[in-house]
């Protein structure tokens, strides 16, 4: 393959790894709207996804795979966070307070922000099920000299999609700040984590 077709390959499944409503996309949704560290937070997200894209790519990925034990814990580890965050956000939808204008006025600390994104990114398994195992495990199949321009693919993803996400939503502030947008906003990202979970349990093995 040429190295376009590589990299077009890394950007393609990054982006449809990453563009699906979950916990780390809702907070990054929530502070923009907020208009509350957003450059932290989008740098927060793009920077562990690098890291950990380039974790798998360089045999991460592979080393997971072939441990069942890690791959269990993965796994059902997974499914736990996926079913515990997607039942809190149905849970909001009943009261979702509306992330309107007056939130702007409840102050997050820069600390703050970044520990709880860390957390929403890192405490997720599922999170190293996509970057780790399932991006490092086809960016592993390429040749050793490919390798980099795959990862550099799935890695531009991520930055496009979290700046987008995320100063795009302090532009449209004002309608996504709606209570029935947010509404919306985390039926869905409820009705993904429980099917991602599902998934996870469901999956032969």
């Amino acid at each position: 393959m040429t190295t376009t077709a590589v990299y077009l390959s890394g950007l393609g499944l990054g982006a449809s790894l990453i563009m699906a409503i979950g916990a780390q996309n809702a907070h990054v949704l929530r502070m923009g709207v907020r208009r509350q560290h957003v450059a932290l937070t989008v740098a927060a997200c793009v920077g562990i996804d690098v890291l950990l894209i380039g974790l798998g790519v360089a045999g991460a990925g592979a080393l997971i795979e072939s441990s069942p034990a890690l791959l269990a814990l993965a796994r059902w580890g997974g499914a736990a966070f996926l079913l515990w965050y997607g039942l809190k956000s149905w849970a909001r939808v009943r009261r979702p307070g509306g992330l309107s204008a007056d939130m702007g006025t409840t102050t997050t600390s820069a600390s703050s922000a970044l520990v709880t994104v860390l957390a929403l990114s890192l405490l997720n398994p599922h999170v190293y099920l996509d970057t780790v195992v399932l991006l490092g495990s086809v960016g592993g199949r390429y040749p050793v000299e490919q390798r980099p321009v795959f990862a550099a693919g799935a890695m531009t993803a991520s930055l496009l999609w979290f700046a987008g996400l995320g100063f795009g939503a302090a532009r449209f502030a004002g309608v996504l700040g709606r209570p029935q947008v947010w509404r919306v906003i985390e039926a869905l990202t409820g009705a993904v984590m429980v099917t991602l979970a599902l998934t996870l349990v469901l999956a032969p093995g």
